[in-house]
């Protein structure tokens, strides 16, 4: 499906780039206005997140950088391509509400200029293995029809044999992902949560049913999968509706084809409080217990994140017949230990077990570098 688009903000040197004249030719019933920067054109009022406006930008940043993590928690070591910031799906528990001051849909048109820098930073190191995702600060796919940036990474990403591509969505927008030729260090992966929050929470995205279909239709066309339990969150009857998404995956999915499955219990800035009670009223999330973590947000209790964890691990290993590459996201040693079993010790331990997963379903050759 297309997300709905009512109009295009081209900001001061977007129109130099090819992408901006592709993305006003596919999208010609759009009407477009030029501006300078941001703040020429307010926020609409009745949206304050503004997902209906698509602004176009030359990004002036860094486009591969490591994802914020924190020395107090276990870290994965994985590397963000940003292709944009903002997601037209209108979750509830979202971060981007708080973490970004810029409103609107943001596509940087400027990518493929500067995807020379991002190999220079790649290729300088061939001795190691890069994990790189674009669902960070956005979804990976829920745009691709417009600005078709799964092309162009694809291509970049099969000529680096150091390197995977993770494409992280909440949609079903796989249609361009199975037209392509290649799958090799291609990984296509899904947020999921139980069947209860994806309806009451995740505002206008698909079902997990429909997500999973889609991810069938992927592993089915030779593609390796991935997902990512990411919030966690306690509700009434959560352990039987968390069963339910088990129940689906085993009904749809080979575990064989699953390169990693990452679990990481509810947690928020202090500052998202507010915007989830003020664009969010009817949601249960902050209907919970929160202790203030070790990196400033706030956290479910140990006891709950481990039960939760040791819960849903037990589960998708019995249904594996294997552990399918279970993580935990920004959690301590000792909740690793008390839920999984066992921890990587530290941030270089947890990045080097993925590593070790590529290699499991890549032939990945690296060059001694340094």
């Amino acid at each position: 499906m297309r997300y709905k688009i009512n109009k295009i903000l081209q900001e001061d040197g977007a129109e130099s780039f090819p992408l901006t004249s592709d993305i006003k030719n596919r999208l010609n019933d759009i009407p477009v206005f030029t501006c300078r920067n941001q703040d020429d054109f307010p926020v609409d009022e009745t949206d304050d997140m503004d997902k209906q406006t698509l602004r176009l930008i030359p990004f002036r940043g860094e486009f591969l950088k490591p994802c914020p993590g924190t020395n107090n928690y276990i870290c994965c070591g994985y590397m963000i391509l940003n292709i944009g910031t903002n997601c037209p799906l209108n979750c509830s528990y979202c971060i981007l509400q708080a973490y970004f001051n810029k409103p609107s849909l943001r596509i940087f048109v400027n990518l493929e200029d500067e995807l020379s820098k991002v190999a220079t930073s790649i290729d300088k190191s061939p001795g190691k293995i890069f994990r790189i995702g674009t669902g960070e600060f956005t979804d990976s796919l829920a745009l691709d029809d417009i600005h078709k940036f799964s092309d162009l990474i694809t291509d970049f990403i099969s000529t680096r044999k150091n390197t995977v591509i993770e494409y992280k969505t909440k949609t079903t927008e796989i249609k361009r992902l199975l037209n392509y030729k290649t799958r090799e260090r291609v990984i296509v992966s899904w947020s999921l949560n139980s069947p209860y929050i994806a309806t009451h929470e995740e505002h206008g995205a698909p079902s997990i049913e429909k997500r999973l279909i889609a991810a069938k239709a992927c592993q089915d066309e030779g593609y390796i999968t991935g997902f990512h339990f990411d919030p966690l969150i306690t509700h009434d009857d959560w352990k039987e509706h968390y069963s339910e998404t088990i129940d689906l995956m085993a009904k749809y999915l080979r575990p064989e084809k699953i390169i990693w499955i990452s679990m990481g219990c509810m947690r928020f800035l202090p500052s998202l409080k507010k915007i989830i009670l003020n664009r969010h009223p009817e949601s249960i999330i902050l209907n919970n217990e929160f202790v203030h973590g070790l990196d400033g947000k706030s956290r479910y209790f140990k006891p709950l994140r481990i039960e939760m964890y040791s819960f849903l691990g037990k589960l998708l290993k019995d249904w594996a017949g294997f552990d399918p590459g279970l993580y935990l996201c920004m959690e301590s040693d000792e909740i690793w230990h008390k839920s999984l079993g066992w921890s990587p010790g530290n941030s270089e331990g947890l990045s080097n077990y993925l590593d070790n997963r590529v290699r499991l379903f890549w032939d990945t050759t690296l060059e001694k570098g340094e």
